[in-house]
């Protein structure tokens, strides 16, 4: 296993963030060498002008967390976000058109926003907290069928929700890493031993507001 900061993307994005809050997340991220950022879209032109690295990677959310827009909102907001500056996008599956088994239209819109994204990666959150097992695995597969880089676990916002958890990490990996995607685990990872589990079940990105602490504890094992 990679040494724990070349899994993270440090985040923010609490709806009342401020620039502040923004300087001090790239701050941390450069300082521990994380592998990049995840923050709302309104500070993506913002964080890449204050940020010194050009190594870590500036990661900008669509369609989140509700997953309520129009595929053409959506599409709109990828080019945007793209446009400013950010590297990597990760989207809100259509949760409701995966619920009545429209796969036909969560795997269109996913291919919609990867061509967007051309050659950038394309992460879709599934909101596991709202999905069932076998809901788990068709969203992957329709992640897969679009042409996604990753799968992703969680927006964190769904009131309740545990957020990652490894069984369904493991389920995720086993079903796409067949075919190239990787699985990035978010919601709820607050410590090291806890990273770790999940990077023991397949993940290779975890998103967490809790970096720094995560890497404190590593600290602690060595």
């Amino acid at each position: 296993m990679n040494t724990i900061n070349n899994y993270i993307e440090h985040t923010l994005l609490k709806p009342d963030a401020k620039e502040e809050g923004i300087l001090k997340l790239i701050h941390e991220a450069e300082e521990n060498k994380f592998f990049g950022i995840c923050i709302n879209p309104c500070y993506v032109q913002f964080a890449k002008n204050n940020m010194s690295s050009k190594d870590i990677k500036l990661v900008t959310v669509v369609n989140f967390p509700l997953a309520s827009n129009t595929i053409d909102t959506i599409l709109f907001q990828t080019e945007e976000a793209l446009k400013n500056g950010a590297d990597e996008i990760d989207t809100v599956i259509n949760i409701s058109a995966l619920k009545d088994k429209n796969y036909s239209k969560v795997i269109s819109d996913i291919k919609k926003t990867k061509d967007v994204c051309r050659d950038n990666n394309l992460k879709v959150i599934l909101e596991t907290d709202l999905l069932s097992s076998t809901e788990i695995v068709e969203a992957s597969k329709c992640a897969t069928e679009g042409g996604a880089n990753f799968v992703k676990t969680s927006t964190g916002f769904v009131k309740g929700g545990v957020g990652a958890k490894v069984e369904d990490v493991k389920l995720m990996y086993d079903t796409v890493k067949s075919f190239g995607l990787g699985v990035k685990a978010s919601g709820g990872i607050k410590n090291y031993a806890s990273a770790v589990e999940l990077i023991k079940a397949g993940a290779v990105r975890l998103g967490t507001s809790s970096g720094v602490d995560i890497i404190l504890g590593e600290k602690q094992y060595v």
